[in-house]
């Protein structure tokens, strides 16, 4: 199998053990791998003083954490990455179709207790994906 694994991630420990079982996964089916980190909204903040300022958006940050996940992960794969806009499930699942990807990887985090009743990301995916879904176990993560 070729194609497109998308995974998504937030800077958290268990996005960053999700992202390494995709890269395991990708590796094994001679996949490519496509790194999302999701944003709400259009905000941004404004730091520094005087001529010194700098505009960072949500979108920025989230690129940044896409992009430091990805630059981790090494292996003999293609890895590309990518901020989108939307709630986590949405973002990836418009990845996911954008990338025609073959296999969405999630982490099982708040597949548990109140959070299996409120709803995860993993979840969501997995009710509304176009494609597989490989949900990776990252209890022991955090």
């Amino acid at each position: 199998m070729s194609g497109t694994i998308v995974v998504g991630v937030d800077g958290s420990e268990t996005a960053r053990k999700a992202a390494e079982a995709a890269r395991d996964l990708a590796t094994a089916l001679g996949a490519s791998l496509h790194v999302v980190s999701a944003f709400d909204g259009e905000r941004s903040e404004v730091f520094g003083t005087g001529t010194n300022k700098w505009l960072v958006s949500d979108a920025d940050k989230a690129e940044h954490v896409a992009r430091a996940v990805a630059d981790t992960l090494g292996g003999d794969i293609n890895i590309t990455y990518a901020a989108a806009s939307g709630r986590p499930a949405d973002a990836l699942i418009r990845e996911a179709i954008s990338k025609e990807a073959s296999v969405i990887v999630v982490g099982n985090r708040r597949m548990r207790g109140i959070g299996r009743v409120l709803g995860s990301v993993a979840n969501s995916v997995a009710h509304n994906a176009p494609c597989d879904v490989y949900i990776a176990n990252t209890y022991d993560a955090d």
